[in-house]
């Protein structure tokens, strides 16, 4: 029955490779359980409920991406959009959380409409190849950059912005042994290296006291305090369109990114530059937002670190099911999960994860070989490459790397005198991107 629904065989890949890449996958971001609650109480939710929401929307739109779309790609609330919802939209700009909630519903439902028309279908498959690659690369880069600073090996400085950390401190040093089993194991072509690499640091972090015990089975919290609150004529209100436009924009861009940069390092894309179930993959994406809302969750979005599980082996849905039912689990599982996900805290305010940061760098290194299939030596396709790939570090944004690629591609091409070469939403897009930049 896996055989015939998930097509191993076909995708080159075995039942213990989808486990495998499917834990992987949940692992490396475990955390969101954990760091979703801590952001929306900040906006006055219940961080109990914001919990159980997190978890079961999470599944819902992980289990469809694998249902649906046959591809190993988990989902669950984003992050960034996290933080606009709870500290710009609601405290710097003061609507309520219910509002903000309802604002994501109907970016969720705008999404499910443009589904049936394939809009976003279609703004997957127009991407020119050097900008597919360079999403991909920009992404591995990002990636790492979290790994990196999640560690504690990079941190910030007030001359230079970023700098070197503390390499003596106890976290760091988990964070580098934890990179160097990973390494090892994977030089050694040893099997699920990033997975044993994550298990094998939080096994040490326990044993040299960084990582607290919490036990392995805990409560379910209620979530009535947040289930159904969601306030849809509240975010009508005229001064919310804009809200819901970037809600809008940021979950389509950060979604296609995600979606295109992990297919491209997976070689789900086809000769012809498409594709397949795309349409199906973003439904799952949209169904998921609306149903995070529903339960108390900000929007539901495909996330980078199932790189981790395509890195491990993952090449089909059925990895997507096994990361879906840990979701489901994590609700009995939380004190097992933190240790894990939790991090560790290192002063008031500030945590690093040392356990599954050298997981995410040794990604950003995965993702880097698709830099070889831009065009170096014609600008009008390296430069807005480029662009894509440099931007979406240094500004911690899918969405930014995406709109200064779209940006830079249609001007250059205009500028050569072959705006014909640039598929028509790509230029919509760049006009729209430009427009945000100047009004929003």
């Amino acid at each position: 029955m896996l055989e015939r629904y998930f097509r191993l065989q076909e995708n080159n890949t075995t039942i213990r490779q989808e486990v495998t890449g499917g834990v992987t996958t949940f692992m490396t971001m475990a955390y969101i359980i954990f760091v979703q609650p801590v952001v929306l109480s900040a906006a006055g939710m219940d961080g109990g409920a914001v919990f159980v929401a997190t978890c079961i929307a999470s599944a819902v739109g992980t289990l469809l991406m694998g249902l649906l779309a046959n591809y190993p790609i988990a989902l669950a609330p984003g992050m960034g959009h996290n933080f606009f919802f709870s500290f710009v939209v609601v405290l710097t700009l003061g609507y309520s959380w219910q509002q903000a909630l309802g604002a994501i519903f109907i970016s969720g439902v705008l999404f499910i409409v443009l589904a049936f028309f394939g809009l976003r279908e279609k703004l997957v498959n127009a991407l020119p190849g050097s900008l597919r690659s360079g999403i991909a690369v920009g992404i591995g880069l990002l990636i790492a950059m979290i790994g990196l600073q999640w560690s504690g090996i990079v941190v910030d400085d007030p001359g230079t912005l970023v700098g070197l950390g503390d390499l003596a401190s106890p976290p760091v040093i988990l964070s580098l042994f934890g990179l160097i089993i990973i390494t090892v194991l994977l030089v050694l072509n040893i099997p699920a290296a990033i997975l044993l690499g994550i298990v094998a640091t939080m096994v040490a972090g326990l044993v040299f006291g960084m990582v607290e015990y919490h036990g392995i089975v805990g409560a379910i919290p209620a979530v009535s305090p947040t289930l159904f609150q969601l306030d849809v004529a509240g975010a009508l209100q005229t001064g919310m369109l804009s809200i819901i436009f970037v809600f809008f924009f940021l979950d389509m861009f950060d979604t296609v990114g995600t979606l295109v940069g992990i297919s491209q390092e997976a070689g789900f894309i086809k000769e012809d530059g498409k594709l397949p179930r795309a349409r199906q993959a973003l439904l799952a994406d949209a169904i998921g937002t609306i149903v995070g809302t529903l339960l108390g969750t900000t929007t539901v979005t495909s996330y980078v670190e199932s790189s981790a599980g395509v890195s491990s082996g993952a090449r089909t849905g059925f990895a997507s099911i096994v990361t879906g039912l840990l979701f489901l689990l994590a609700l009995f599982f939380s004190p097992l999960l933190e240790m894990v996900g939790g991090g560790v805290e290192i002063s008031e305010g500030v945590r690093l994860y040392p356990i599954i940061a050298p997981a995410l760098i040794v990604v950003g290194c995965y993702m880097m070989k698709s830099v070889r299939f831009i065009a170096w030596d014609d600008f009008s396709e390296a430069i807005p490459a480029f662009l894509t790939i440099i931007m979406m570090p240094l500004t911690f944004s899918i969405t930014e790397g995406i709109a200064f690629g779209f940006i830079a591609f249609t001007v250059l091409k205009a500028v050569q005198g072959k705006l014909k070469e640039v598929p028509l939403l790509i230029s919509i897009f760049a006009v729209l991107f430009i427009l945000r930049y100047a009004f929003l």
